[in-house]
């Protein structure tokens, strides 16, 4: 093995057991730290890495993984810094380091969290144990809810019929994006009036069977007579693998801001709980499999909670 400069980076150069020539970047164009490096890696095969066993997640995942693309996001900002070492060299203080460098560039702890959950699966998978972890903690729950009015305000700036449909449904059965942009017209039961945001014996994370609304129940019946395929929320004849570009100019011509299509799920709950529906039809509702997890965020928009102790004082 030997350091060569590549494309203004030192990486390590060798030749595997089949005679190929491989190479591993070492993420620096400092000499000294790549010397540095290179005595700690010290690859002898290049199966040894954390880039190979990336890899080998990542082609089993390609195709099946409806999060793929973020997964390339992440390993694409994971790859500089973890690419070239072992699992076993990966530690607290690595971690901390790709936290920082992640929030200098502007990115929230959020997609810390998301990108070093990301590697530490993929190595998991891959059976290499070793790698120490640090992750940053769990940001506070987005609290940015829709009022009637601004909802309103939403349903009338969607031009396109597919982008109204999706804000309706999104509010009205409290599913994920993915869920409802994956809906297909056999999960709609128009005689029993109900909507199965999971397939079969799907049961994913979020994907209850919700009663159908009457605002849903019109707009899936407007849908299903305009309809040119099996899917619900459709463009042209075919789905949709994103609904992100289109909803933001939606929320812009609003005049909405800090809206993303989870905020309608959040919705969806708040509303619920200001009603007084009890925490655990709530969290059915969202496809919650604990209560706990409902009540913790929307306990606090009952209009019960904590009265019992106000009432004490008085």
């Amino acid at each position: 093995m030997r350091l060569k400069l590549y494309r203004g980076k030192w990486a390590v150069v060798g030749i595997n057991a089949h005679g190929k020539t491989y190479r591993r970047s070492l993420g620096t164009a400092d000499r000294a730290e790549a010397e540095r490096k290179f005595r700690d890696v010290r690859i002898e095969t290049p199966g040894d890495t954390v880039a190979d066993a990336v890899a080998l997640y990542m082609k089993e995942k390609q195709g099946r993984a409806r999060s793929y693309e973020a997964m390339e996001a992440s390993w694409k900002a994971l790859r500089p810094l973890f690419g070239h070492l072992r699992p076993d060299q990966i530690d607290r203080a690595l971690c901390r380091r790709y936290a920082a460098g992640r929030r200098t560039a502007g990115r929230s702890d959020g997609t810390v969290i998301k990108d070093l959950g990301f590697l530490r699966t993929a190595l998991k998978w891959a059976n290499k144990p070793g790698a120490q972890w640090e992750l940053p903690s769990a940001p506070p729950p987005r609290d940015r809810a829709l009022s009637r009015a601004e909802y309103a305000r939403l349903l009338e700036a969607c031009e396109l019929p597919h982008i109204r449909l999706f804000v309706v449904l999104a509010l009205h059965t409290g599913g994920r994006a993915s869920a409802l942009l994956e809906l297909t017209w056999d999960q709609i039961d128009f005689d029993r009036g109900r909507v199965a945001l999971s397939k079969g014996e799907d049961r994913r994370k979020g994907r209850a069977t919700v009663p159908m609304t009457a605002p849903a129940r019109e707009a899936l019946e407007t849908a299903y007579k305009e309809r040119t395929s099996d899917f619900v929320i459709e463009w042209a004849g075919r789905p949709l693998k994103s609904i992100k570009r289109a909803f933001r100019a939606a929320c812009a011509a609003a005049r909405l801001s800090g809206v993303t299509p989870h905020v309608l799920r959040h919705t969806c709950a708040v509303w619920q709980a200001e009603a007084g529906v009890p925490m655990s039809q709530i969290a059915q509702y969202l496809g919650h499999t604990n209560s706990r997890i409902t009540e913790a965020v929307y306990a606090r928009y009952s209009p019960e909670f904590l009265r019992a102790g106000a009432r004490a004082l008085e």
